[in-house]
């Protein structure tokens, strides 16, 4: 498919050079820096397949943003091994009683948010475990801040505000790899020993030459110049996704794959973890539904109900005293009766 519409070929405007700068003369000398900075940013550059982009039909416009789009899993792809020693460190500052904290500023503070929010009700973890910090504080999320971003003194009072200690975890969440307030957070998050992340979408960027582990999900240039709300976002969000989600699996809050420490807070998430329980041990409805009363609707310590054949009281203790994790728990009942086999997942 043609990336214009019919006629728009005829009509075609020739590129923004590079060197070209709208406010010369006017700027100031701090302007005119960040300019000079944001040149050589590749989520920055013009997108050149599509220079043209208010001249395309939307029927263009969809299938032009969803080509482009498939370039981000790739970028992600790349950075694998940053990822997987990321989760190992976050894992291990978790055991040790510390938190998960996520900052950035704009699309990239609330693609935090975003995820630290899901948490607790997907994994039933306590609101205060993963948390995240946005520029310019909660009604940023909704309505930009003006020059928070810009603040790097923000950035450590926030985590100042949270007491951060050398048990937890920092990431940092920047397109540019620039963000002030970002970068302020992770120096004073460093000073006290605390592990740090910085997850950018530019190479060479401050915040993953400064953090111990950077992670540059590298996206290139978004369709409309500069939005990084786009594949940026996409690529932030997808690796919050691992860093969460892998987290919480190493932590023993999956069994399989299936979700265990689910939070039964509406109909739907009680018809869910019925489900969950019935895939788990090849139970029906009633028997499901049954168990999970008897254990307060925890569905791990239901499915151990059901697996086990102990109590429910029983379960629960087992399930508190030990790491938490279903899997160690069955296992460690196989040991104590033989005769007992874990059922397959169906």
């Amino acid at each position: 498919m043609s990336t214009h519409s019919e006629g728009a070929s005829s009509a075609r405007r020739p590129p923004v050079p590079e060197s070209a700068n709208p406010s010369t003369g006017s700027g100031t000398d701090e302007r005119d820096s960040i300019r000079a900075e944001l040149a050589t940013l590749s989520t920055e550059q013009v997108n050149e397949r599509h220079p043209d982009l208010d001249a395309l039909s939307t029927r263009e416009l969809v299938a032009a943003m969803n080509e482009d789009n498939r370039s981000v899993p790739d970028a992600v792809a790349a950075v694998e091994p940053e990822i997987a020693r990321a989760v190992e460190a976050i894992v291990e500052r978790l055991r040790r009683g510390g938190r998960l904290v996520y900052l950035g500023a704009g699309t990239a503070g609330r693609m935090g948010i975003l995820d630290a929010s899901e948490a607790p009700p997907t994994f039933g973890t306590d609101p205060g475990l993963i948390v995240g910090l946005i520029a310019g504080g909660p009604g940023a999320i909704q309505q930009a801040v003006e020059n928070a971003e810009d603040r790097d003194d923000l950035g450590r009072a926030d985590l100042e505000s949270l007491s951060i200690t050398a048990d937890d975890a920092v990431v940092g969440v920047s397109a540019s790899g620039r963000t002030p307030y970002v970068l302020g957070a992770l120096e004073y998050a460093r000073s006290i020993g605390a592990i740090t992340i910085g997850l950018s979408c530019n190479a060479g960027s401050p915040l993953a030459r400064d953090a111990d582990i950077g992670i540059e999900a590298v996206v290139g240039p978004e369709l409309l110049t500069g939005s990084t709300r786009l594949k940026a976002g996409t690529a932030q969000k997808l690796v919050l996704n691992m860093l969460s989600t892998i987290t919480m699996v190493r932590l023993g809050k999956t069994y399989r794959n299936l979700m265990v420490d689910l939070r039964t807070t509406n109909e739907k998430l009680r018809a869910r973890a019925e489900r969950t329980v019935m895939l788990a041990t090849d139970v029906d409805a009633a028997t499901a539904a049954k168990t999970l009363a008897s254990v307060d609707g925890w569905v791990k310590a239901a499915i151990l109900v059901l697996v086990t054949g102990i109590a429910a009281d029983e379960a629960v203790a087992r399930l508190r005293g030990g790491d938490g994790s279903l899997s160690a728990a069955i296992a460690a009942h196989a040991v104590e009766d033989p005769t007992e086999a874990a059922p397959d997942v169906h």
